[in-house]
């Protein structure tokens, strides 16, 4: 089942992700920047979500206080908390 996160405070407005026997599946940022979604997304497919987390929590994309990637750990983080 795919998941939608919506983003705050970043150009994507989406993550719709899915994961599958605890690894990451697929990953899609909705609007953004293509290049930096589509990088996100290759090196996340097939870890944990944990992995994940601890890869990308806190990275800020200029002075904004988020990012996309710091955007994907809240909502891997938020679906963990429900699991």
């Amino acid at each position: 089942m795919k998941t939608v996160f919506k983003t705050q405070g970043t150009c994507a407005q989406e993550i719709i992700f899915e994961i599958e026997d605890g690894i990451i599946k697929s990953i899609e940022f909705v609007k953004g920047c293509p290049g930096g979604g589509q990088g996100v997304s290759a090196l996340a497919i097939g870890r944990t979500p944990e992995e994940v987390i601890g890869a990308t929590k806190g990275i800020l994309c200029r002075d904004r206080p988020t990012s996309c990637p710091d955007q994907l750990a809240i909502a891997l983080s938020e679906y963990l908390a429900k699991a």
